[in-house]
């Protein structure tokens, strides 16, 4: 059996267990992964208390919270707190979810915090994204026609329209990406559960003409094929998207363009 081990470097150590609220009667223990590239130590694993009296019911307000009332320093990314920008995904309890929708409650005991696994760590709660929103935009997530634009807008059957229900509305939060084992190992060639989604959308696209130009850029063994159909993408985002579909059925189109089917 293969068994993968990290560097001495890279193993969390147990960091600070900051002082409980004074005064508070329900308390919430978070455990939160933190690493500062500017320090020559390893990553560690502070220890917080939250006053759940005084703090909203999210994981994201338990951060916000922390980072207002106990240490100016912890580092995360977080914007919308609706669900909608994808910002403050990370790893949670064990899951890649969205800290502004995942609530407290939803987890028994102490909250264990981690950034999206197999990425670059920015700074603690932080990964670096840069390969991830390249691979979005070598999909060319745009509308490309050659028919003269219409005067007024691109008609679209409702027939049609409904075919993106369950594509367009990723929100490149990563979550699927970073669950996939084949996206972990080979990060730097196959495109992942994220960006071959969009692809998806867009080949779908009954305006859009550049369906076989499309297909023909993720038909390589890498770019698509590194899909084993583990599903890890589809049970962990945070939107209830089924990327693993959308992967299946560019591999169907991919064999139906290259057979002439």
């Amino acid at each position: 059996m293969v068994e993968f081990v990290l560097p001495k470097s890279s193993r969390p150590v147990e960091g600070k267990v900051w002082q409980k609220p004074e005064g508070a009667s329900r308390l919430k223990e978070l455990r939160i992964y933190r690493f500062d590239p500017d320090e020559a130590s390893n990553p560690r694993i502070d220890t917080y208390f939250v006053d759940l009296d005084d703090c909203g019911p999210m994981v994201l307000d338990a951060i916000i919270w922390i980072k207002n009332r106990v240490d100016p320093t912890l580092t995360f990314r977080r914007s919308c707190r609706e669900g909608i920008c994808g910002s403050c995904a990370m790893n949670i309890d064990g899951l890649n979810t969205l800290a502004c929708t995942k609530g407290m409650d939803e987890i028994e005991g102490a909250i264990k915090l981690y950034p999206l696994p197999h990425l670059p760590v920015v700074k603690d709660l932080v990964p670096d994204l840069t390969d991830f929103y390249a691979q979005h935009a070598a999909i060319e997530p745009w509308l490309q026609t050659v028919t003269p634009e219409p005067e007024k807008e691109w008609l679209q059957a409702p027939d049609d329209r409904r075919k993106l229900d369950g594509l367009y509305e990723c929100i490149l939060c990563a979550c699927c990406s970073t669950s996939c084992p084949s996206y972990w190992w080979n990060s730097e060639r196959f495109l992942g559960p994220a960006a071959l989604l969009q692809a998806y959308r867009w080949v779908v696209d009954s305006r859009d003409e550049a369906t076989s130009e499309r297909v023909g850029y993720v038909d390589d063994t890498f770019r698509l094929y590194r899909c084993h159909t583990i599903l890890n993408c589809s049970n962990a985002c945070p939107k209830s998207l089924l990327p693993g579909t959308a992967i299946a059925e560019l591999k169907n189109l991919a064999i139906a363009q290259t057979t002439g089917e």
